[in-house]
């Protein structure tokens, strides 16, 4: 994937000037910076979500998953009918209680996505982005309101599958960038 020349304003603030950058395949690309400094409109310019005032992105593929600053959860739905949401019959139940017990909510599985703390719906977000069927995923925040221990258990869970993937991770900790990372990009 490659973004060229990318210009981005809202109103009088620009927010990006010129961002040009080939994204590895197979490797993971952190955007690190402060809040506010343009790292989740770039993430949706890359994703297509929103258009550039200038500049283009090529992407090899339209296979993308996603987690967003917002958990994008259906509320009424079940943990695992969230999940099916993106997988389909692909992955069996069994299967999706032990990915959701790998970061802590195996006993959430038929529980309404409504009924979980902020935490469990973030760690529920990311494990249906890493199960869905994608070539490029993108990570906005993917362990914000995660305490630490629960936090060192999902990066230890989301490391091997993302593992040869092409991933563009924002994040404003760079501990996070230096655990899951190949490449960083500071704005």
């Amino acid at each position: 994937m490659k973004a060229v020349n990318i210009c981005k304003s809202f109103g009088e603030n620009r927010v990006l000037a010129d961002f040009s950058h080939e994204f590895q395949s197979g490797k993971t690309t952190a955007i690190l910076g402060a809040s506010g400094c343009g790292k989740s409109t770039l993430l949706n310019i890359l994703m297509g979500l929103l258009p550039c005032d200038s500049g283009e992105v090529f992407r090899e593929s339209d296979k993308i998953s996603a987690v967003f600053q917002e958990n994008r959860l259906c509320e009424n739905l079940t943990v695992s009918a969230n999940i099916r949401l993106v997988t389909g019959k692909r992955f069996s139940k069994k299967q999706i209680c032990e990915e959701l017990a790998a970061v802590g909510l195996g006993d959430c599985a038929e529980k309404p996505a409504r009924t979980l703390s902020g935490g469990m719906k973030r760690r529920t977000a990311l494990v249906r982005a890493l199960l869905a069927d994608y070539d490029i995923l993108f990570l906005d925040e993917p362990f914000k309101g995660l305490d630490s221990d629960t936090k060192s258990v999902v990066i230890e869970y989301t490391k091997p599958k993302i593992k040869s993937k092409t991933v563009v991770l924002v994040t404003h900790d760079l501990s996070e960038c230096e655990q899951l990372a190949d490449e960083i990009i500071k704005l």
